[in-house]
């Protein structure tokens, strides 16, 4: 009988130490990560230029295989893209960079920058980016130096920044 409580304790004691601490799954933290993860934004979070065109959500999952999804919702109608990400650390400071190269529903590559603030529950995010392949005339993308509402030099003000909130599951 001492052998199989002995062995009931042991087994007890490593399925123990393989769980993970449940504070260890909430954390969040974005300078290890980045944009990973899935993002919402509705309503006034929503960039004006894209408000100017009939969208008023947006929802975007970013992978940890640099893969991404966003589904953009405009009078009803769902447009789906999709494509891959390379995001870059900032040295210093806090914004990031972040290279979009879509494939669907059409080719064509945007470079531009976001921020994440996880001091706040949901954590946010402002996101800032501008179409560089196929070009487009006066067009250029923001820049970390320049700050949010950088787009074309600061030609468009915020109107290009979009904003979202994390999605926690």
């Amino acid at each position: 009988m001492k052998k199989y409580f002995l062995f009931l304790v042991l087994a007890l004691v490593a399925f123990a130490s393989c769980e993970k601490n449940e504070e260890e799954e909430e954390v969040y933290d974005p300078q290890k990560v980045g944009v990973v993860g899935e993002w919402y934004s509705s309503g006034e979070n929503v960039a004006a230029l894209l408000v100017y065109i009939g969208v008023d959500s947006i929802y975007a999952k970013f992978n940890t295989d640099n893969t991404y999804l966003v589904e953009s919702f405009a009078d009803g109608a769902k447009t789906t893209m999709t494509g891959t990400y390379v995001q870059t650390k900032p040295a210093t400071g806090t914004i990031w960079t972040i290279e979009l190269n879509q494939n669907s529903p059409t080719t064509l590559t945007s470079e531009g920058i976001f921020q994440i603030d996880a001091a706040v529950s949901p954590a946010t995010m402002n996101y800032e980016v501008a179409q560089t392949e196929p070009a487009i005339t006066g067009v250029t993308p923001p820049t970390g130096a320049g700050g949010f509402g950088s787009t074309s030099a600061g030609a468009y003000g915020v109107m290009n920044v979009q904003k979202y909130k994390k999605i926690d599951k």
